[in-house]
């Protein structure tokens, strides 16, 4: 039986990182609430929140962390060749609540979703406080694509993406990072690997590193306003 420490929900502090469970990997607490000033101490230290429809609010730091450097981005020739076909239309910030609702939607082989309406609430209120951000991939003005995350100081939190047209969501995806990189951000978040974000370049890295960077990065003035994606993709 796990014992976690429990969240005071009048209180924003975290325990320390290292007390995270080996297994599950990153579970770190429970409890607290998903206020924008709770989510916002914790994304800057490295936590996120993950639980599903029904358990209490579960709090995660895995080591070792899923990221991706933008320079170090990856674009496989064919899905160059779908870039430069140019059937997908790319935004960002103009339908945030879409792009969550059509993550949280059920997908092949999984059962039940763990973006709750409390999570979108949540989620957009951030997006409404400019801290949220949302990528929209269009094809023939319907939105077939996207992903959403938090942007803080030089970096940015990837929480989820969808895919209803192949190679929708990569799209969406390159012209994120190429934004990034012409912004200077220093790290994308993954959270967790995966062969799709392996396959795009992300890395895994140790927490105590991931942290250091945060520490120089997270905490820098945030992009403002509703982003508008400009930089070439090359």
């Amino acid at each position: 039986m796990i014992t976690l420490p429990w969240i005071d929900p009048n209180r924003l502090e975290f325990p320390d990182t290292s007390e995270a469970l080996d297994e599950p990997n990153g579970l770190l607490a429970g409890g607290g609430d998903l206020s924008t000033e709770r989510l916002l101490h914790a994304y800057r230290r490295g936590i996120f929140p993950w639980f599903e429809d029904g358990q209490p609010i579960l709090w995660w730091s895995p080591d070792p962390r899923a990221v991706l450097f933008p320079e170090r981005l990856h674009v496989s020739r064919s899905l160059r060749k779908v870039l430069r076909k140019g059937e997908f239309v790319v935004t960002a910030d103009h339908a945030f609540e879409s792009v969550m609702r059509a993550c949280a939607a059920p997908r092949a082989g999984a059962v039940g979703t763990w973006i709750t309406d409390e999570m979108l609430a949540a989620y957009t209120e951030l997006h409404h406080r400019g801290f949220a951000h949302s990528i929209e991939v269009w094809r023939d003005q319907e939105l077939v694509g996207g992903l959403y995350g938090l942007g803080l100081g030089r970096v940015f939190f990837g929480e989820s993406m969808f895919s209803w047209a192949d190679n929708a969501s990569k799209v969406g995806f390159v012209h994120l990072v190429a934004q990034l990189r012409a912004w200077q951000f220093r790290l994308l978040d993954c959270q967790v690997s995966s062969g799709h974000l392996f396959s795009l370049g992300a890395e895994e890295i140790a927490r105590k590193d991931f942290e250091k960077i945060l520490l120089d990065c997270a905490y820098l003035p945030s992009i403002s306003g509703p982003w508008q994606l400009n930089a070439p993709v090359t």
